[in-house]
């Protein structure tokens, strides 16, 4: 991990906090792939290359959901959020302060 990423130096953090710095990185990292996956394989007009881009894109979203599950059992709050908003009913933002 590059400590360019940090915001803060690197000495005066606790391991628990880089740990999820790198994690969250790694999310973020996750989502722009699924992302970019997802749109090649719409614009994709070779069926056989569509159907790897999308095995692809699932693959990412396998490592995102592990990811965020990781997040949910080390980062107290992302949990507590988490419970708040997933499987909740209604609209999202009405679940929101």
């Amino acid at each position: 991990m590059s400590s360019e990423d940090l915001h803060a130096p690197r000495e005066r953090l606790t391991l628990g906090t880089i740990a999820a710095h790198q994690a969250t990185v790694s999310l973020m990292e996750e989502l722009e792939a699924m992302d970019w996956y997802r749109q090649r394989a719409e614009d994709c007009d070779d069926a056989d290359l569509k159907a790897i881009l999308i095995h692809n894109m699932n693959d990412e979203m396998e490592h995102a959901a592990m990811l965020v599950e990781w997040l949910r059992r080390n980062v107290d709050e992302f949990a507590t959020q988490l419970d708040r908003f997933v499987d909740s009913k209604g609209p999202i933002a009405e679940s929101g302060d």
